[in-house]
């Protein structure tokens, strides 16, 4: 599908290109699976794909979303002295013949015909961050290429992707971003190249082949540094909105804080200032009303504003302006996060929340690109974005502002996974992870043994041909099979074990609530106590408490090594707030005074035993139709 060798004189490819283009190869000689290829914003992703399309062996397609992409994309390609076609109304062009074509995705679904051939080996999506893909069977194909797909809306991707599968079922895919994953779904691959699993299992695209961190191009001068100031004297609070299902905010949500805001001239003289001696702004306003505002606060003859609803030659002609220098503030409303290329820009000023730090990376990522005279770009920050530029992305949402990327080794595998939690110093006394994110290579040489190994090192994605991956099965959190004993992810219904479907949670409390030698804790509190029991033994007592003064309680011994390894297996495993973080209490004294290591289970099913009651289970991570004692107001 793809040639190995050069040909002819071409444009110099940086060595990390070079590398991108080789891992890509070597992944599509031993697989059909889709691919993805990270690279930062201005780290020249058209280059990549002008010469992954120049050794292509046969047809390439390479699709954008915007036609200035397909454009830049395009003109990349005219420069190894190569043709290529333009397959978009947006263009004027709607050429198809030659072997590589660059098209806008709607202009090429709007004319599948021309496209019906096997000869398209290769399909390439730009800012393939934007597509939403279902992993497809032969079944899902048919159902994209009728437009039927269940429930879920059929994507102008999915239709292309049914149709050139269906004259040729071995389609290479690859997908380029600067920032791989998408709000309220996660990353958008499933396996990494340096040995860990991402994404959940049905990802469309199985694996990133290659991923240039942004911190590696700016050491290597390869990007402008970027140096963030957060607005102090002057900013918006945006902390008390809540997203919608979404995970975006409503823009009435966002009208309610900036509307008529006190603090907007302020924070736009502070721009100004700050901006004295710089070449290019761009202001991210936070909605339409909040635009124009800034707008108008903007000196009238150096600035501008462009919204979705900016006509497409007015829109050209603002941004014409702007790239010639003409204007120096350029403000915008969502739509120049991506493929928008201006590299004098050294000013990003920040007047919106983000909702996830891919977001964040691509807004700021328009001021890191090289331009001369330009050393650094400013990032005025006057939202509160809790974002660090270089952390990790995690798939999950963060749970609270206070929640920060930990490290946390896995007891199994040793691999070093990234999840949301809290530190006590250098100790994680938190973390929200469930499974292991390891990549474990059953056959051949893994390329990352563990997740020791150095992230920006490059490794070739042909490392462990012929190996068999799959993700390590140690869960830090479970459910527990009552028929196999086997572990589940905590928001499993069936076991992935031995098939049987899992005890739901809801129906355990109301046969509990049946029972009259049953007792349910709805757990406000618990409490551990070092002391003894009746016969004067030392003991941990861990009591359970609920919103109506009732009580449970459970005794655990802790002065033998056997003692320990027990109160580790049956409470420490499912209490502990950073599972498999070491902590090993000693004794009942250390336990107790380190109690906020643990976490309430939220019930607790208690069953009478003789003159007693004794702690029969507990349900954590609890979701369904009864109240939470942290859920006051919300009926049973």
């Amino acid at each position: 599908m793809l040639k190995s060798s050069s040909d002819s004189a071409v444009p110099r490819l940086r060595p990390y290109q070079n590398h991108a283009v080789d891992n890509v190869i070597a992944h599509f000689r031993g697989s059909d699976d889709p691919a993805v290829v990270v690279l930062p914003t201005g780290s020249g992703k058209s280059l990549v794909i002008a010469e992954l399309a120049r050794r292509a062996r046969g047809r390439v397609l390479v699709l954008a979303h915007v036609r200035e992409l397909v454009e830049q994309n395009h003109a990349k390609y005219l420069a190894y002295g190569l043709e290529a076609d333009i397959f978009s109304a947006g263009l004027g062009r709607k050429e198809s013949g030659r072997q590589v074509v660059f098209g806008s995705v709607q202009s090429v679904v709007n004319g599948l015909d021309d496209f019906a051939t096997g000869e398209f080996t290769l399909l390439v999506i730009d800012e393939c961050h934007r597509v939403s893909l279902a992993r497809d069977s032969g079944d899902e194909r048919q159902a994209a290429a009728s437009g039927k797909a269940g429930q879920r809306a059929v994507s102008t991707y999915e239709k292309v992707i049914a149709r050139l599968r269906e004259a040729r079922p071995n389609l290479k895919v690859l997908g380029l971003t600067a920032t791989p994953y998408r709000l309220g779904e996660g990353f958008l691959y499933h396996r990494h190249y340096h040995g860990m699993v991402k994404g959940p299992e049905n990802t469309f695209f199985r694996d990133c082949v290659f991923e240039q961190p942004l911190r590696v191009m700016v050491r290597q001068g390869y990007l402008a540094e970027p140096r963030r100031i957060d607005g102090a004297m002057a900013f918006y609070d945006f902390s008390r909105l809540t997203p919608q299902r979404n995970g975006q905010f409503a823009e009435r949500d966002l009208n309610g804080v900036v509307q008529g805001n006190r603090a907007t001239p302020q924070i736009i003289h502070d721009v100004i200032q700050r901006a004295h001696d710089r070449q290019g702004v761009m202001i991210f306003a936070a909605t339409l009303a909040h635009a124009e505002e800034v707008r108008e606060l903007l000196p009238a003859t150096e600035s501008a504003l462009i919204t979705g609803a900016t006509p497409g030659p007015e829109r050209e002609r603002l941004i014409a302006a702007f790239k010639a220098r003409e204007l120096k503030y350029l403000v915008n409303v969502a739509v120049l996060t991506t493929g928008f290329d201006a590299p004098h820009v050294d000013v990003i000023a920040i007047l919106r929340p983000t909702e996830s730090v891919g977001l964040y990376q691509q807004i700021v990522g328009r001021g890191l690109r090289l331009s001369p005279g330009k050393t650094d770009c400013l990032i005025l920050d006057y939202a509160g974005n809790p974002w660090e530029l270089y952390a990790p992305e995690i798939a999950q949402t963060r749970p609270d502002g206070e929640s920060e990327p930990v490290q946390v080794e896995c007891p199994g595998c040793g691999f070093a996974n990234t999840f949301w939690g809290k530190r006590d110093g250098d100790f994680v006394i938190e973390h929200h992870g469930r499974r292991c994110q390891g990549l474990l290579f059953t056959r051949g040489q893994s390329p990352a043994k563990s997740g020791r190994s150095n992230p920006e090192k490059e490794v070739d994605a042909g490392a462990a041909s012929g190996a068999i991956k799959s993700q390590c099965t140690f869960r830090f959190r479970f459910k527990v099979c009552e028929q196999c004993g086997g572990e589940n992810d905590i928001a499993a219904r069936a076991c992935g074990h031995c098939g049987e479907r899992l005890v739901d949670p809801d129906d355990k409390l109301r046969d509990a609530l049946k029972l009259r030698h049953a007792r349910v804790l709805r757990v406000s509190g618990m409490q551990l106590a070092a002391t003894t029991n009746g016969r004067g033994v030392p003991r941990l007592k861990v009591t359970y408490h609920d919103e109506d003064g009732e009580t449970l309680d459970e005794w655990f011994g802790l002065e033998t090594p056997a003692q320990q390894h027990v109160f580790e297996r049956v409470f420490l495993r499912h209490h502990l707030r950073a599972p498999a973080s070491g902590w090993r209490p000693q004794s009942a004294e250390q336990a107790a005074a380190e109690a906020y290591r643990l976490r309430a289970p939220d019930f607790v099913i208690g069953r009478k035993s003789g003159r007693h009651w004794r702690v029969d289970e507990k349900l954590f991570d609890y979701v369904g139709r009864y109240r939470k004692a942290d859920g006051a107001g919300i009926d049973d």
